[in-house]
């Protein structure tokens, strides 16, 4: 009996794995997109940094990132057994944040854009350099600071997709994916960030080799290093409106039913257009991420506006 009992409990633990595996892998497919808007910000934010301080800074950002998984995995378990029906809400506003996020880092971009030279970029590098120790230490602080604030919501937005997930399946099963999820999640984007940061460095460090094929491959990868920073942030402004877009129409199931029949029919209609077909629902949630993000900006922007008439009178 003792033996039949312990072969029990492994076969139970083994189904339990097997599940978690399954529903970790299903929910690491659909918050992808967040993650890539995750490491595509966070690169983004943590350049700029001396190059002796990238990695502390990078390290600094990742545990306060897991601080913030410490927070919300429990409130998304006692949302998801206590309140589940606001599971789907708060995905609504975490798109429609993602969606004016984008919004507003487009408008940022083209509004501004005789503001981004070479010249103010170099300056700015000359300031840096020039700035004391002391004062650097509180430029550093800013950005892990908002590093830590941008990566909580892009946190919040990766464990409600995946509490959607595994809604339905029991508490174990849930606290077990949830808890794989932040790990893996954090691991993941923020060794990603450190390699990143660190390409000019690897880069320089090659070309100082002997080897001709290490200095080539070291002067690749320096003159590589801005287009992948540049191609990371418009894969992560793009992945806002595709993600945030996706999660607002999922919340409107009319809107969902209508983009399904459109991408089936143009799927069964031949032509040009079934080829198209694959990407035809995607580009259109992107679509409908660009016009949520864009009401919502025109929202705030008059809200600051009337705050700011109010202040003055």
């Amino acid at each position: 009996m003792p033996a039949g009992s312990l072969l029990t409990l492994l076969d139970d633990i083994a189904t339990i794995l097997d599940d978690v595996s399954i529903l970790t892998k299903k929910a690491a497919a659909k918050t992808a997109g967040v993650l890539g808007d995750d490491l595509a910000l966070n690169a983004q934010q943590v350049s700029g940094v001396v190059s002796q301080r990238e990695l502390p800074v990078v390290w600094a950002v990742a545990k306060g990132s897991f601080i913030n998984k410490l927070i919300l995995v429990p409130a998304a378990l006692l949302i998801g057994t206590f309140a589940s029906w606001a599971v789907t809400p708060l995905l609504m506003i975490g798109g429609l944040f993602l969606c004016f996020e984008g919004c507003e880092k487009l408008a940022h971009h083209f509004l501004h854009r005789g503001e981004h030279t070479d010249d103010r970029a170099e300056k700015e590098i000359a300031d840096l350099a020039a700035t004391p120790p002391e004062a650097r230490v509180e430029t550093e602080s800013e950005k892990i600071k908002g590093a830590v604030r941008t990566d909580f919501v892009l946190s919040a937005e990766i464990i409600a997709i995946t509490l959607e997930t595994v809604k339905g399946q029991d508490f174990m099963r849930q606290s077990m994916v949830l808890s794989s999820i932040a790990i893996v999640m954090t691991v993941g984007v923020y060794g990603l960030v450190a390699g990143i940061v660190k390409l000019d460095d690897a880069g320089l460090h090659l070309t100082r080799q002997r080897g001709a094929f290490a200095r080539k491959l070291g002067g690749g990868i320096l003159w590589s290093a801005p287009f992948l920073m540049k191609s990371l942030s418009i894969l992560g402004t793009a992945a806002m409106f595709l993600v945030g877009g996706g999660i607002v129409v999922h919340g409107i199931p009319p809107l969902h039913h209508a983009i399904e029949h459109l991408a089936e029919a143009m799927q069964h209609g031949g032509g040009p257009a079934s080829w198209l077909a694959p990407l035809a629902g995607t580009l259109l949630n992107g679509l409908c991420g660009l016009v949520a993000g864009t009401l919502v900006l025109l929202a705030v922007i008059g809200i600051r506006k009337a705050r700011g008439k109010s202040a003055t009178h």
